[in-house]
């Protein structure tokens, strides 16, 4: 049954990438409740949270829109069996006078420690270039998010001190991601 529901999504969503377990695909009106689900639990907090559900439709129209003002965006990753939404990954650029940014976040806490998120933005970071026409991308995360500064070191991101922390985020750690050519092959 999930087979047959998996091609009937794959041929009614722009279908951007899938890996073993995963498929990422742009966000949809379809994802709003376990996104505001997502947005309103203290699992947020990492992101600003919790907020509002008003917040959380805002910003799930924003992350649709960003496609249609940038040409790129953040994907949901869903899992491909039972095609329910992990959470997201992918660039947003709010201010084209900075590079794009990189970010990842589970929606539920229950999904953290399965090599999801990896498994996501590793297959992001690997279309980013060629697909996206996206070369450099900087993440920005709290210093006291152990999960999210290890999976930016896991994915190759490298510490860049030099690089200024934005005024709405001045305690970021910042990693930077150089897209090669030819993407890196990494084990999932």
């Amino acid at each position: 049954m999930a087979v047959l529901n998996l091609m009937r999504v794959e041929a009614v969503i722009d279908m951007v990438q899938k890996t073993e377990r995963l498929f990422l695909r742009r966000p949809i009106c379809a994802d709003l409740n376990a996104y505001t689900a997502y947005c309103t639990s203290a699992h947020a907090a990492m992101t600003g949270g919790p907020f509002t559900r008003a917040a959380a439709f805002d910003k799930l129209a924003a992350m649709i829109g960003h496609w249609e003002l940038r040409g790129f965006g953040r994907l949901v990753f869903c899992d491909s069996a039972t095609l329910r939404p992990l959470g997201h990954v992918g660039a947003l650029q709010l201010d084209t006078e900075h590079p794009p940014e990189m970010s990842w976040t589970l929606w539920s806490p229950a999904d953290q420690g399965q090599g999801f998120a990896f498994e996501a933005a590793r297959a992001y970071l690997d279309c980013a270039k060629a697909d996206l026409g996206l070369d450099h991308l900087l993440a920005r995360i709290k210093p006291d998010n152990i999960r999210s500064l290890a999976l930016a070191q896991r994915l190759g991101g490298v510490v860049n001190p030099a690089i200024p922390a934005p005024p709405w985020f001045t305690d970021a750690v910042t990693y930077e991601f150089v897209m090669a050519e030819e993407p890196a092959k990494v084990a999932l």
